[in-house]
């Protein structure tokens, strides 16, 4: 499980759905007990933990919905993007059934100036045109093919990447299936995606601690 500060105060928390169940334990003796509302988690102590259903799984209503969902086997479609390297993969539950993992290079910034600054720009923006190029055949390859079965779309990386790649028009068909949450994951290789695929399928918890007493 990991843990990242929340804006606004608290920190997001991705539990993977066999241990949500161990998790709001050890959240309520931690807190003192607690009751539940919905999906917020209230500990005797004022602290809160606010639950996400993972991507694809439908609106619940509670928490004993939410473990049945979050546990149900849904087909999840990855997308990952960053610095010229793209992954995609077409997981079923945990296990990752495709995968393609490629990557195209891409010039960094330079401080050069003047005409050699110009050369380079032009020379990085044809370079990034042709990773998205590559990025969108990538995804064709591995996604479109069994895009009819996806519950989701999940993407993450680099969030232009991933745009200019989604904006390839032979992609429509993904757009509609893609879902809010963005992973925040390093370069794509075939470990990260592996990694990826625990995180699309984790129940997102907003952790609040209770303030202290003045």
């Amino acid at each position: 499980m990991s843990a990242r500060p929340a804006a606004g105060g608290g920190r997001w928390v991705d539990v993977p759905p066999e241990r949500l169940a161990r998790w709001v334990e050890n959240f309520s003796s931690r807190h003192g007990g607690h009751t539940v509302h919905g999906l917020v988690l209230t500990g005797t102590d004022g602290a809160t933990a606010e639950l996400s259903p993972p991507p694809g799984a439908p609106p619940v209503a509670d928490l004993d919905d939410l473990h049945l969902q979050a546990s149900a086997p849904r087909r999840i479609g990855l997308l990952l993007a960053r610095k010229g390297a793209v992954a995609a993969g077409i997981a079923d539950g945990p296990e990752l059934l495709s995968s393609k993992v490629d990557t195209h290079y891409v010039q960094g910034r330079t401080a050069a100036g003047g005409w050699s600054q110009q050369r380079f720009a032009r020379r990085r923006d044809n370079q990034a045109k042709a990773a998205a190029a590559d990025g969108a055949a990538v995804a064709a390859r591995v996604l479109l093919p069994g895009a009819g079965a996806l519950s989701v779309l999940v993407t993450g990386g680099d969030r232009t990447a991933v745009d200019t790649i989604l904006a390839a028009p032979a992609l429509a068909a993904l757009v509609p299936l893609r879902h809010d949450r963005f992973l925040d994951v390093p370069e794509p290789r075939r470990a990260v995606l592996e990694e990826a695929v625990a995180l699309a399928r984790a129940v997102r918890i907003l952790v609040r601690d209770a303030r202290p007493v003045r």
